[in-house]
């Protein structure tokens, strides 16, 4: 059964169980703040957030990019709240334009300099994620930058026993881990690499780079 999460004891706990899902959670952060320092140039940046969750991406980005103003959309609106009442300590009220909802609530003349999709569009279901992906790409500005970081497919039982084994080293009990490789089989829309390649070409982006993996997650730059 797919996580709700509308649901208060979910977004409460989910900082402290997505590491223990995700490995090396924060790393995979550090290396975003990274990509878009050395892609991204100027004070005047407006970095789109997609599926902004409980903040914690959103309040990371405000502390490293100062100048920088964002726009946070989430289809949660108990994530939301919570993303609120986090980034408040970082000015997140001065510099973030929240929205509940999908793409579809964006205003089509707002033009970003750089987009992320950080465990989100692994969630888009098949028939949706070329949608998705050409949203995303006609939001960016010429040149803009996408960064995306999901799931991929797991195709063999080795791939999906090394996720168990590490996520029950991070703090998930065998029962927790059961019901993971469970949720993985119904409620992801996981790609392979090639057809996330695939995708991203298809919906307009060029010079499309993996630029990490962990075990069967992996994260794509791209550019308008």
């Amino acid at each position: 059964m797919a996580k709700d999460f509308n649901s208060s004891k979910v977004v409460n706990t989910y900082n402290e169980h997505i590491r223990k899902l995700i490995p090396g959670y924060e790393l995979v952060h550090q290396q975003i703040q990274a990509l878009l320092k050395a892609y991204i140039a100027g004070n005047q940046v407006h970095l789109l957030i997609i599926g902004c969750g409980t903040g914690y991406e959103l309040g990371y980005l405000l502390q490293q990019f100062p100048e920088w103003k964002f726009t946070a959309i989430d289809i949660s609106d108990t994530m939301l709240d919570k993303a609120k009442q986090y980034v408040q300590q970082f000015d997140g009220n001065n510099r973030v334009n929240f929205i509940l909802g999908d793409m579809s609530q964006l205003d089509t003349d707002q033009n970003f300099d750089a987009a992320l999709s950080i465990l989100v569009t692994h969630f888009i279901s098949y028939t949706e994620k070329s949608k998705f992906l050409k949203q995303i790409y006609e939001t960016l500005k010429p040149g803009g930058m996408f960064i995306t970081f999901d799931l991929v497919k797991i195709v063999s039982l080795q791939e999906k026993l090394s996720l168990k084994y590490i996520c029950e080293n991070n703090g998930l009990s065998e029962k927790q881990t059961e019901t993971m490789l469970q949720r993985l089989e119904g409620d992801f829309f996981a790609l392979s690499e090639q057809e996330t390649f695939q995708l991203l070409k298809q919906a307009g982006f060029s010079q499309v780079k993996r630029f990490t993996q962990l075990l069967c997650y992996e994260g794509f730059i791209a550019q308008r």
